[in-house]
């Protein structure tokens, strides 16, 4: 009976003085409870994932960034719920919002750019303008979106590195989402110089076949009516060459630098068959000499 009743008055033990209802018995009961809720929030969490991924998938007009953001904003109203079970359960929620005005102070002041962050991440996901997978261009920075948080996102560029960007970046940045068009292609454009004398016309039809001899180009318009044929621009009359311009559309903008070195390549190579010189920068010096110093110039060379 002794060993019962020391159990019996280790769990009537209030640890905190002054907190009378805050024994040791309903500690252990909380903790309980709050491994419970926890538990619980996980379980429904995973259960709700696969019932969405599978209700998701079914619809078409719905796109695998959109499916993310559904999935990541039902996890975090989950888990809201869950803390709020969990904060009643321990009689603080009244004490929260008692401090609300303090709290809200330490969140203008010392915790500003993480609230900035964590509005951003919600702003994100609830607008869709940037979505996971997408490919943006951020300060120069190419890259693709494998990952947004409720605070940061991830971002992978072309050299599998990957970058971790604050939500609120997406929002007061200038950003370049390039998977946001509608149309099935981008338009790109690459510029040449000829030297002076070049025949135009042959310079226009080589850069045109150019285009058409690489396969990431979109020649056919009548698959996608709203994109046009490789065209060139003749934009400028140069210090040193005929500047040209030719605009092409292609669907592969992740490996748009390696599109437009292989176009390089091709187009120095149709130059060469034909005879068309790339301009590169020169100058021409014309030097006037008048008889006097002509004689003492030969007078310098005849001593020597």
């Amino acid at each position: 009976m002794s060993i019962l009743a020391n159990f019996q008055d280790f769990l009537n033990y209030t640890p905190i003085p002054g907190y009378k209802d805050l024994t040791v018995s309903r500690i252990l009961v909380d903790l309980f409870v709050l491994i419970i809720i926890y538990a619980s929030a996980r379980l429904l969490i995973s259960i709700t994932k696969r019932l969405l991924e599978r209700r998701l998938a079914k619809v078409k007009s719905i796109d695998s960034g959109k499916r993310f953001a559904i999935l990541q904003i039902t996890k975090y109203v989950i888990y809201t719920i869950a803390i709020s079970i969990m904060l009643n359960r321990l009689h603080i929620g009244s004490a929260i919002f008692a401090g609300s005005t303090a709290l809200f102070v330490g969140i203008g002041f010392g915790l500003q750019q993480i609230a900035n962050d964590l509005i951003s991440g919600l702003i994100i996901l609830f607008e869709g303008r940037v979505k996971v997978g997408d490919m943006v261009e951020m300060h120069s920075t190419v890259g693709r979106i494998n990952s947004i948080g409720i605070r940061t996102s991830t971002v992978e560029t072309r050299d599998s590195i990957e970058i971790i960007v604050p939500n609120s970046k997406f929002i007061s940045d200038n950003v370049i989402n390039w998977s946001s068009n509608h149309s099935a292609a981008t338009r790109f454009q690459i510029t040449v110089g000829v030297a002076y004398g070049s025949n135009v016309e042959l310079v226009k039809e080589k850069l045109i076949q150019s285009a058409y001899a690489h396969q990431d180009i979109v020649i056919d318009t009548e698959l996608h009516p709203k994109l046009e044929k490789p065209y060139v621009l003749f934009k400028d009359f140069g210090d040193n060459s005929l500047n040209f311009e030719l605009h092409f559309w292609t669907a592969n903008t992740w490996d748009i630098e390696i599109v437009k070195s292989d176009l390089r390549f091709i187009i120095d190579q149709l130059f060469r068959e034909v005879g068309i010189t790339i301009a590169f920068p020169q100058r021409d010096v014309h030097l006037t000499v008048d008889n006097e110093n002509v004689n003492k110039l030969r007078q310098v060379f005849a001593n020597k």
